[in-house]
């Protein structure tokens, strides 16, 4: 079931890319952009990690903490972490049991074909762990410069 405005999100608590874990509990007070993507070092998604990356500070001033999601491994994770300069958490979610909670994994097309993986998407999270917009199958490209834009960020 896909999520919408007002739902509760769902709690998760995953590994990171330092053998630690984050939970959503960790950042309740603060808002969340919480983003799924299908695989680190893919040319899509190191766009999206990039353009989070450099739009952190105004994001951060606004006083949002992003988090990004995806299936790879913490050590996969470390690696893009390492090449591309990410400077936010990215969580783990190897069974992709926190994917399936936020509807964010499923049938997709993919190049005219119906596969089954991560929908790019994305979730603002209010203080009190709430949903307050729920985007899915987002583009990799301008997908953060929509929501900035969105969300009134310059």
């Amino acid at each position: 079931m896909r999520l919408e405005p007002g739902m509760k999100a769902p709690e998760w608590e995953l590994p990171t890319v330092d053998g630690k874990t984050l939970s959503l509990a960790d950042l309740r007070g603060r808002k969340v952009v919480f983003y799924a993507y299908p695989a680190a070092m893919t040319p899509g998604c190191t766009t999206q990690a990039c353009d989070f990356r450099d739009s952190l500070a105004s994001l951060s001033a606004h006083g949002y903490q992003v988090v990004g999601i995806s299936p790879d491994t913490p050590a996969k994770l470390a690696k893009f972490v390492e090449r591309d300069a990410i400077t936010f958490p990215l969580v783990s979610d190897e069974d992709k049991s926190v994917l399936k909670a936020y509807d964010a994994y499923g049938e997709k097309k993919n190049y005219g074909k119906t596969v089954m993986g991560v929908i790019r998407s994305t979730f603002i999270i209010d203080e009190d762990g709430i949903i307050e917009r729920a985007l899915y199958n987002v583009k990799a490209t301008g997908h953060v410069a929509k929501l900035r834009r969105d969300l009134g960020i310059d």
